[in-house]
């Protein structure tokens, strides 16, 4: 059974981003459909699959991380506006049986991202 997952390390501080706001869209025509709001756990993870069983379709997908939210909570000064505030990344899931994992490195001033296992 094919799942998404996603996880996302703060490398400023060198640590899980734990609490960070993460948003899933479904690309489906003109407008983006939001599936799921979440924050991460402490381990900087959802603590279930955002896509599995059913829910899990292959399509086009947008992950949405609100990095300035969770860096200022942190207390980083961040310039207005911040030069990263939501790093938006649209991925295909081409397989349904498959895990995809989308990882997200982050810190104010860049970011990685990679298909992960």
């Amino acid at each position: 059974m094919g799942k998404l997952t996603t996880h996302v390390l703060d490398t400023a501080n060198g640590c899980p981003a734990a609490g960070m706001a993460v948003r899933l869209y479904r690309l489906d025509g003109a407008q983006p459909v939001l599936l799921k709001e979440i924050a991460l756990n402490d381990d900087g993870r959802a603590d279930e699959p955002l896509l599995q069983g059913e829910t899990f379709r292959p399509g086009r997908y947008r992950l949405v991380f609100a990095v300035a939210a969770y860096f200022r909570t942190r207390g980083a000064a961040l310039a207005e506006p911040a030069f990263l505030d939501e790093v938006p990344l649209d991925f295909g899931l081409s397989t349904a049986g498959q895990h995809y994992h989308v990882p997200l490195l982050a810190s104010p001033w860049s970011y990685s991202t990679y298909r992960g296992s």
